[in-house]
């Protein structure tokens, strides 16, 4: 029995998951704080969902209680405003020159599933000059998908391409909505362009098996923005050339295509510092958290204890590696080199002149202060701050939504075949700004819900503009076009007539349209009608009252005709 439990031990302590583990889990957790959207089948509408988070994660997950900076940027390089445009590039920008690919490393929720299922046990793919090239492809896909899309079709349409065609982020996401028993009648409005991405989603998660990182590599524009403050960027790895030996352990143990330590392709992962045998790889601004990092600097998120028993051979083992000792070892000569567990190197000081230097820095820091208490012990003062502060924020996260916040239900639900009562609502170009929907009464009503800046809204108003135009439907059927009730245009009417008329070119069928703003809370329209937090979506109602077709998805010209036409042939 003691021996089972010491294998227990062992076996706990082999598999216990590195501080970057840790961190990792902890940032995907905080993303998606709103765990009761995966039970509800909703996702959150609160007002953090108007701040970008720093990694990839899909604001139509359920649990998203952030928006995703690349979802973001093309929607707002396609409205063409100019203060979202500022927004979201000034943020963008503001993560790089902080964090750098530290996103990519430690804060990125795809990123975690990669390095999850790259565990797998399988052959795996080793890098190559192919792989290299083709790590390219993720800028093509930044210029072309992200910025060059976006802005050619911005007058006509707002198109986030990568988002639509590639993101299996946004994928993923979606399933998390789909696989709820609550949305399963949304199953029926999924076409080609959900299987294109479903089929690439799995080609991507299934590759990440066999390719370390293949969505990062290769194919996220995100982690291309990044890449460009790699350099600036106040955190991440830096290489001290006059420690480097050119021993080239750092480029081998890297799973990413580098050139050297740190350039446009480093993660900022850290698995390159601990086997450095100059100790030439290093956090930025460590300095500043560690005490006497000389003596105690260790790979700070590997979780490694300082242990001197082997500095002896750990020369010979440098000899071996093709490093003459003497380049390596300060002017001193009182470093040498340590392995640490799994072939891990690192660089300390000799037992013996490590107490006498120790002695000497313990009577130097006398009287220092506070600050020296958090630095000293590799830096355990400012861990415990940092970590208790992480701690605090998730729980208040989930506590408030989960608990406290609670997500708008409207007092009426709606479903097909009821019939629809009678509402009023505010209308935008008119004298007296009032709908009634009484006044349509003996008609059919469709009614089509929208907001500035969704790309499929914007797809296919086109068609409802047709409809409201066709003579041979104007007597028969009225074209409702309801705008979210977000509160950023409840005094903004005159913006959104320029954006009809000017940015988007809708004036020919402008005046054939009612346009009006959906009601607040429990007597939102779009709740009632079951809306999921997710637009466009269309509801037909029949000269009866009675609602006869509802679609939480773009509405083909094709469908839109074909659902009036029975609704008249029924009549």
């Amino acid at each position: 029995m003691k021996n089972f439990f010491a294998k227990l031990k062992k076996w706990f302590k082999d598999h216990k998951p590195t501080k970057r583990r840790l961190i990792q889990l902890y940032v995907a957790l905080l993303y998606n704080a709103n765990v009761k959207g995966f039970v509800t089948g909703k996702i959150s509408t609160a007002p953090t969902k108007n701040v970008c988070v720093p990694g990839f994660n899909c604001y139509s997950c359920p649990g998203a209680i952030g928006a995703c900076p690349l979802g973001s940027l093309q929607n707002a390089l396609g409205s063409s405003k100019t203060s979202t445009i500022s927004y979201v590039f000034g943020i963008i920008i503001l993560f790089g020159l902080i964090l750098g690919r530290t996103i990519c490393g430690f804060l990125c929720p795809m990123g975690l599933v990669q390095d999850l299922v790259y565990k797998i046990k399988t052959p795996k793919a080793k890098k190559s000059r192919f792989t290299r090239a083709l790590s390219y492809i993720k800028y093509v896909l930044l210029f072309a998908l992200v910025i060059i899309i976006p802005l050619a079709y911005s007058q006509a349409v707002t198109l986030p391409a990568f988002c639509q065609y590639i993101c299996p982020v946004g994928t993923l996401a979606g399933l998390g909505l789909l696989s709820n028993p609550s949305n399963a009648g949304e199953l029926v409005s999924l076409g080609s362009l959900f299987t294109w991405k479903f089929c690439l989603a799995v080609l991507i998660v299934i590759g990440a098996i066999f390719v370390y990182r293949l969505f990062c590599r290769f194919l996220c524009p995100l982690g291309a923005i990044y890449s460009f403050f790699c350099k600036v960027a106040m955190l991440g790895i830096k290489l001290d050339k006059q420690k480097c030996v050119d021993c080239g352990l750092c480029i081998q143990t890297c799973k990413v295509d580098i050139k050297k330590v740190g350039d446009h392709e480093c993660i900022q992962c850290g698995a390159c510092i601990p086997v450095c045998p100059t100790k030439a790889i290093s956090w930025k601004g460590s300095q500043f958290f560690l005490a006497d990092s000389a003596i105690e600097q260790t790979a700070e998120l590997s979780g490694e204890s300082i242990d001197l028993k082997n500095a002896v051979q750990s020369q010979v083992k440098l000899v071996s590696l093709g490093v003459e000792v003497q380049n390596v070892v300060s002017d001193t000569s009182t470093d040498v080199l340590e392995p640490t567990k799994e072939g891990e190197t690192g660089l300390f000081l000799e037992p013996t002149e490590l107490n006498e230097s120790t002695n000497e820095k313990s009577e130097s820091v006398k009287g220092k202060g506070f600050l020296y208490s958090l630095r000293k012990n590799n830096g355990k003062g400012f861990k415990i701050i940092a970590w208790s502060l992480a701690v605090i924020i998730l729980i208040s996260a989930l506590v408030y939504f989960n608990f406290i916040r609670e997500e708008t239900v409207a007092k009426t639900n709606y479903e097909i075949g009821d019939g629809m009562e009678n509402f009023e609502a505010l209308e935008f170009f008119t004298d007296d700004g009032v709908y009634d929907f009484s006044n349509d009464s003996g008609k059919i009503v469709v009614l089509n819900f929208w907001y500035i800046g969704c790309g499929g809204c914007e797809t296919e108003m086109p068609h409802f503009g047709d409809l409201a135009s066709d003579e041979n439907y104007k007597d028969k059927v009225s074209v409702v076009v309801v705008h979210s009730n977000d509160e950023v245009f409840d005094e903004d009417i005159e913006h959104i007539g320029e954006y009809i008329t000017v940015e988007k070119n809708w004036d020919s069928f402008k005046d054939n349209i009612t346009w009006i703003k959906d009601l607040d809370g429990e007597d939102s329209l779009y709740l009632k009608l079951g809306g999921i937090g997710a637009w466009p979506m269309t509801a037909i109602i029949d000269s009866d009252g009675v609602i006869k077709f509802i679609t939480y998805s773009s509405v083909s010209k094709e469908t839109l005709y074909s659902e009036i036409n029975k609704i008249l042939a029924q009549q």
